[in-house]
C-alpha cells in the first residue's frame, strides 16, 4: 500500500476490523519508512449490470445517480442517512441478484418506489411524480388515493 505522506511502498497492518455489517474491512497501517499511520478500507468489488434506457440506449450502472434521485425524493424528510444508504444497498442487491447482465431503467424505478413506499410515503410520491412524469394534479390525487386505500 502506498503511503499517502512519503509514497513509500512498505507498511504493516496495526489493526484490522470488519465494518458495515461485514461488508468491508478497516485496516490501520503504519508506513515502515516514515512511521505515518493511515486507514484503508477493503470492499468486495461488485460488477454491475448495464442499464437499458427507455429509448434503447445502454449505459453503465451509476450508484451515484441512484443515490442522487433517492436523496432528492427524501430531501427535508425524516429519513436518516443510514436509512438512505440501506435503501440504496437493497435496491442494488436486488438488481444484481435478478439482472446480473442488463437491467431496464423501468425495473430500477419500480424497485426504488417499492422500497421508498416502505420508508417514507411522501418521498415515495415525490419520486413517483418524477419517475412517472405526472402531468397535472389529478395524477398526484390518483397516486394519493391508491396510498390511502
Amino acid at each position: 500500500m502506498k503511503c499517502p505522506r512519503c509514497s513509500g511502498m512498505d507498511d504493516r497492518v496495526i489493526d484490522s476490523r470488519t465494518v458495515r455489517d461485514g461488508e468491508a474491512t478497516r485496516r490501520r497501517r503504519e508506513c515502515a519508512e516514515c512511521g505515518y499511520r493511515f486507514t484503508t478500507y477493503e470492499y468486495i468489488e461488485q460488477s454491475f449490470p448495464v442499464v437499458v434506457k427507455n429509448d434503447g440506449r445502454r449505459e453503465p450502472f451509476d450508484r451515484q445517480k441512484l443515490e442522487k434521485g433517492i436523496d432528492r425524493a427524501c430531501e427535508k424528510r425524516p429519513v436518516s442517512a443510514e436509512d438512505l444508504r440501506d435503501l440504496v444497498d437493497r435496491v442494488i442487491a436486488r438488481i444484481t441478484e435478478e439482472f446480473p447482465e442488463e437491467v431496464s431503467v423501468r425495473f430500477i424505478g419500480e424497485c426504488v418506489m417499492e422500497y421508498l413506499h416502505q420508508v417514507d410515503q411522501v418521498a415515495y410520491v415525490r419520486f413517483a411524480s418524477v419517475y412517472r412524469k405526472f402531468k397535472d394534479v389529478s395524477q398526484f390525487k390518483e397516486e394519493l388515493d391508491r396510498l390511502l386505500k
